[in-house]
């Protein structure tokens, strides 16, 4: 048995991935400040939470130095899933508090690892973004799947990619100086269930809502929908940081994610035919798109890790699409 701390544990990956690491037998902690996520993403499907929530819960800042010192020297390894990170327009526009917050989290927890030192922290997992690719591998609509090796020189469109790619060189640095052996996933666009559905959300969630709200709400699309991302659904992202624990420890940058581009355009139309509804889409030029298109190369994780996507794109939004149409009709109750 392991005994495992999960941070940013009560959000759409990490409650999915501390239900299964608790089904496998595992001893997990979770650090969460409730920002996102939420306590009931914990429970199982009678309700009731996954892991104690008086010992192995806590309600957490993680960018106040010192918060996790007496918790990393219960655990014998970290999952850093934590950060702020919200849909497109909160990331352009709250880039210096992004950035000033995702470096405290980054550092804080890595400080954490570092000073307890690799007798007690025997691995650390660090979750980074494709949006620390350079904008110039992302400017096209011409996609070639990024590999590990383009992360530098470093030049990211966002401060979202900018203090992701810190937390990721401060992960490097924390095994080259404490022999704690480390493992950094990157992933594409994250997708599923529970999820934040809401003004903060994310593309997928959005046009979701707006489907669902059709009577009420415009189905309106950010940008020209040209614009493409690689998504993975959450399924696929548990897969690989249950197999990164148990091979990936060591073995540096690992890129997470399908080698197809979709379009924003292909997504909405998906969107509204799970729907069932006759809604035109409208472009809104006006907003921002953010990276062109961009798609990975995962043969480093297929190598290494024995990883592949394995949940069908449309399959994956039907079952948000009912998740977020269940949560709609209930609060509506």
């Amino acid at each position: 048995m392991k005994k495992i701390l999960v941070t940013g544990g009560c959000g759409m990956i990490g409650s999915n991935l501390v239900k299964r690491l608790v089904k496998e037998g595992n001893d997990v902690f979770v650090i969460d400040n409730l920002w996102r996520g939420k306590l009931e993403y914990l429970n199982d499907t009678n309700g009731k939470s996954v892991i104690d929530l008086k010992t192995r819960f806590f309600n957490m800042d993680l960018s106040i130095a010192e918060n996790a010192d007496s918790i990393i020297l219960d655990v014998d390894y970290v999952i850093h899933l934590a950060d702020i990170v919200a849909g497109i327009d909160y990331v352009f526009k709250n880039q210096g508090s992004i950035f000033r917050l995702n470096n405290l989290i980054n550092s804080n927890i890595i400080d954490s690892c570092r000073k307890a030192g690799k007798d007690i922290v025997k691995g650390f997992i660090y979750v980074g973004t494709a949006c620390s690719f350079p904008l110039t591998r992302q400017n096209s609509l011409d996609v070639i799947p990024l590999k590990e090796e383009e992360l530098y020189p470093a030049l990211p469109e966002s401060a979202y990619g900018w203090s992701k790619l810190m937390g990721q060189y401060e992960t490097d640095l924390l095994e080259k100086e404490t022999g704690i052996p480390t493992s950094t996933l990157m992933f594409h666009n994250v997708y599923g269930a529970p999820c934040d559905f809401g003004e903060r959300s994310q593309v997928i969630p959005a046009l979701i809502r707006k489907a669902i709200n059709s009577d009420s709400e415009p189905f309106h699309v950010w940008g020209s929908g040209e614009q493409g991302r690689a998504f993975i659904h959450v399924d696929d992202i548990v897969n690989a940081l249950c197999l990164s624990l148990d091979k990936g420890l060591g073995e540096g940058v690992i890129q997470i994610g399908p080698s197809i581009c979709t379009s924003i355009k292909e997504i909405a139309e998906q969107v509204i035919k799970i729907s069932e509804k006759n809604i035109d889409p409208l472009y809104d030029t006006t907003k921002p798109e953010g990276d062109k298109a961009r798609s990975a190369d995962y043969s480093k994780a297929k190598r290494i890790l024995g990883w592949e996507p394995q949940v069908n794109l449309e399959e994956g939004l039907r079952q948000q699409y009912n998740w977020i149409k269940m949560q709609i009709e209930n609060h509506k109750l």
